[in-house]
């Protein structure tokens, strides 16, 4: 079974997320349960996927961290696939995701989470465990700014997820480190880029925090996410990063710049057999900040409880709004793929200017060197290890200016005669 046959297998029965592994049988997560759907898979069927999906970069990064991150569409479905090594040798571990998302009721949030975004400065942090659905709620969030205003939006993730399409504002999606080499340069350049709102998909290092902070004060609306169970939890994270002597002004900072915190996990509704976000919601009132200022975050969950006049939920009462609901979106299933549906990179590099060469071999198109170059190893197509070369037949349009090509030394009457050509063809 190759690799895109697992995806449609998997997509077939409305899984989030596959889970590959020498040794082990092929394990798909429905409706938040594990479930085995395959064979056992040998090393060598999962290296020959591999081969097939990561870059010669890509297997650089793997070789020196043990783990690589990619974001592709296979057979018609964005992946996010995490390789990484394990004792009984290569694994892999792929989110389906959606091919598009929509604002924040097709996502089946609570609509009163666009005051979020509505805010033109400060932070807003989306939290919650593995799995809990916060790309999609953040991507959710990023399309609320783009339906209603125009604001210059930039992303840093990594890997790239969803592929937003610019409609009243204008979103640069860049991915970490094919566009930039680190989250912490990726914030200071994105700084001089004249952002309105910037989003970081996800805050892993205290540096990276810190930075986030100061963007946020800074005059810019930043969305970022965060691993945590509460939303007490994600703030206490965010100041626990820092050292003790500097955790009195990074609360301090947090409790002026703060727009919101929701937290997040996924509930099964068996009457309508899906998964829907249940949320937790705390908004900086006065309360709030004097309690985050303190460093009391175990008494987060009281200041939400009493903030219910003023915008906050709690997991309970987010429960009971859901049981009130009548009119729920399913996700919309995706598109029929062939049998030979490709896999497609969702992010490029940049081509180095004119006259500077990449390193290694790059493979060439029929009108000169592609625009996303990729290190071709010896003997097979760039990016695709083993492969063999397909050469690509050049298309016949003869609407297509013709080319000149000079071989050889021309004297001063030969270039005139030359350029009287060319006019003549010239309408």
């Amino acid at each position: 079974m190759s690799f895109k046959d697992s995806i449609l297998k998997a997509r077939k029965i409305g899984a989030s997320d596959l889970h590959l592994e020498a040794g082990t049988a092929m394990v798909a997560r429905v409706r938040g349960e594990l479930t085995p759907i395959g064979e056992v898979l040998t090393g060598a069927q999962l290296m020959e996927m591999a081969q097939e999906l990561l870059t010669a970069e890509d297997w650089a990064d793997f070789n020196a961290r043990g783990s690589a991150d990619i974001s592709l569409v296979v057979a018609g479905t964005r992946c996010r696939i995490n390789f990484y090594r394990t004792i009984r040798g290569l694994a892999m571990a792929t989110r389906l995701l959606a091919s598009s998302v929509g604002d924040l009721r097709a996502c089946n949030l609570l609509p009163d989470l666009r005051r979020l975004v509505a805010a033109p400065t400060g932070l807003v942090i989306v939290s919650g465990p593995t799995g809990s659905g916060k790309s999609t709620t953040l991507a959710a969030l990023i399309e609320e700014v783009n339906a209603s205003r125009a604001q210059n939006i930039i992303t840093l993730e990594s890997p790239l997820e969803y592929v937003y399409t610019n409609r009243r504002s204008f979103i640069r999606q860049r991915e970490i480190p094919t566009h930039s080499p680190s989250f912490e340069q990726a914030i200071v350049d994105a700084l001089r880029e004249n952002p309105d709102v910037l989003v970081i998909s996800e805050m892993r290092t205290a540096e990276v925090m810190r930075l986030t902070l100061d963007a946020a004060e800074t005059g810019h609306l930043v969305l970022a996410t965060m691993h945590s169970a509460t939303c007490g939890e994600a703030l206490n994270r965010i100041c626990m990063s820092f050292p003790s002597d500097l955790q009195g002004s990074i609360r301090a900072q947090l409790a002026d710049c703060l727009v919101g915190v929701v937290c997040q996990r996924l509930e099964y509704l068996e009457r309508w057999q899906m998964r829907v976000p249940r949320c937790e919601v705390l908004l900086p009132n006065s309360g709030a900040r004097g309690t985050i200022r303190a460093g009391q975050f175990g008494q987060i969950s009281n200041v939400i409880q009493s903030g219910g006049d003023e915008g906050m939920w709690t997991f309970d009462r987010y429960q009971r709004w859901m049981e009130q609901q009548r009119e729920w979106v399913r996700p919309s299933a995706p598109p029929a793929v062939a049998a030979d549906g490709e896999i497609v990179r969702s992010a490029a590099r940049v081509a180095p200017p004119p006259g500077v060469a990449p390193a290694g071999r790059v493979t060439p198109t029929a009108s000169g060197v592609s625009g996303t170059p990729r290190v071709a190893p010896p003997g097979g197509v760039a990016g695709r290890p083993g492969a063999p070369t397909k050469p690509r037949a050049a298309t016949a349009n003869p609407d297509a200016p013709e080319e000149i090509t000079i071989d050889e030394d021309l004297d001063l009457e030969d270039i005139a005669e030359l350029a009287r050509k060319i006019e003549r063809r010239t309408p």
